[in-house]
């Protein structure tokens, strides 16, 4: 799947790469993420296309921007990065970095033409949890998993990491779950719901998507077969990993996921309104039409799982939205029903419109679509503000990624992203 580099190439990019050794520190604000794209766009270009596979440790990630946290609460939104690279690098030069980050927008818009994939997946992982249970074969497996002590070295390594740091490399992401499925062989609904628990970017769409695809469900019968001489190319020899499985058989789902229009946004409010800041979009303000009468922020973060969320990505979830919430004077909120805490914030100001930023598939979604109808009873209005990047975007998948990378340039001509 990887193209490997000529060993001269590979030692001169390695020790390139010891220059700017870095570990990065995922401070929840806009500004640290603006601050993170600043230092990495000069490597978006060709250093990104040929050292970006390389999992060379939490202390060595300039070869990877490691923007995704900041990208997925939309501190830092796609439209950001995306204006950014391209002003310095042009699409050509860039096109790898550009179509990494145009895989997150094509798994946004793929689940919101199937959101029965993610009911489905929430169903299925209660019963395998139920499973845990009455299975002590299962339990037992399970459980070395989620606490790296699988005797798998890089297995093991990792799924200690992401637990201490909320983050890990993509391509160590994709060997763990193929090790998951196929080594293991635990459901890959609890191994996607370990991940949605620690990630800091943990998102119902890339997750779920990724795992799937991994799994061979997304692409209908291709699979991700982690290998262990890939392994410890992409490791810089870290890790050597024996007893992996050899094949990967696809895995069968007897389910058909029809595809859906996509849900339609909503007008602007006109009057006074009641800003809801949610963690899908932390810069959310930025799509209404006139500053608002007040604002109230809600957290979803326990809704990814139900099982406890890792400390870590909890706080940076809660911290982002303090930060953004700062300047009201308020402070995040969490609870499973959202319309007594919006009914109250919307009636302490005197308003009947309430705006937010369009939803995507998922927790918010899920919390948003059962208050709607209280908001409605008691005469006030949701108001769901879709950023014109995913309106744009999100009709093109609806097939595979391939289809939408071909319409690539002339979408970012729709945008006038190209210079």
């Amino acid at each position: 799947m990887f193209e490997p580099l000529p060993a001269r190439v590979m030692n001169g990019l390695l020790s390139g790469l010891a220059v700017s050794d870095e570990q990065v520190a995922f401070n929840p604000t806009r500004a640290a993420g603006l601050q993170r794209l600043e230092r990495f766009v000069a490597r978006t270009g060709s250093h990104y296309a040929s050292a970006r596979n390389y999992d060379l440790g939490r202390d060595r990630r300039s070869n990877v921007s490691a923007l995704s946290p900041w990208i997925r609460h939309r501190l830092v939104t796609e439209e950001d990065v995306l204006t950014r690279v391209l002003a310095s690098h042009g699409l050509s030069q860039a096109e790898k970095f550009v179509q990494e980050v145009f895989w997150r927008t094509y798994f946004k818009g793929w689940l919101e033409h199937r959101p029965s994939v993610w009911a489905i997946y929430k169903s299925e992982l209660t019963k395998s949890l139920q499973a845990l249970d009455h299975d002590p074969s299962l339990q037992v497996t399970y459980h070395e998993a989620i606490s790296g002590a699988t005797g798998i070295d890089c297995f093991d390594h990792w799924a200690s990491e992401l637990i201490q740091t909320g983050y890990l490399h993509n391509h160590a992401r994709m060997w763990m779950a193929s090790i998951w499925i196929f080594t293991l062989r635990l459901p890959w609904e609890l191994g996607a719901d370990f991940f949605l628990r620690y990630l800091l970017d943990g998102d119902p769409a890339s997750n779920t998507l990724s795992w799937r695809w991994v799994a061979g469900l997304h692409t209908k019968g291709k699979t991700y077969l982690a290998r262990a001489e890939n392994i410890k190319k992409y490791t810089e020899g870290r890790f050597c990993p024996t007893g992996l499985a050899k094949t990967a058989e696809p895995l069968i789902e007897n389910v058909d996921h029809p595809k859906r229009p996509i849900a339609p946004c909503s007008t602007s409010p006109t009057g006074p309104y009641l800003l809801l800041l949610t963690e899908e979009d932390l810069s959310g303000a930025d799509l209404m039409p006139h500053e608002p009468a007040g604002v109230v922020g809600l957290l979803a973060t326990q809704g990814r799982s139900p099982q406890p969320i890792g400390k870590v990505a909890q706080e940076f979830a809660s911290n982002a939205m303090r930060g953004m919430l700062t300047n009201a004077g308020e402070q995040p909120q969490t609870t499973e029903d959202w319309s007594i805490p919006i009914l109250a914030a919307a009636q302490q100001i005197g308003v009947q419109s309430v705006a937010t930023a369009y939803p995507p598939i998922g927790p918010v979604r899920e919390r948003l679509d059962r208050a709607e109808p209280k908001l409605a009873e008691a005469g006030v209005t949701l108001h769901r503000l879709r950023r014109e990047y995913d309106s744009i975007y999100w009709p093109h998948a609806k097939a595979g990624f391939f289809a939408l990378k071909k319409k690539i340039p002339d979408l970012l001509a729709d945008l006038n992203l190209l210079r």
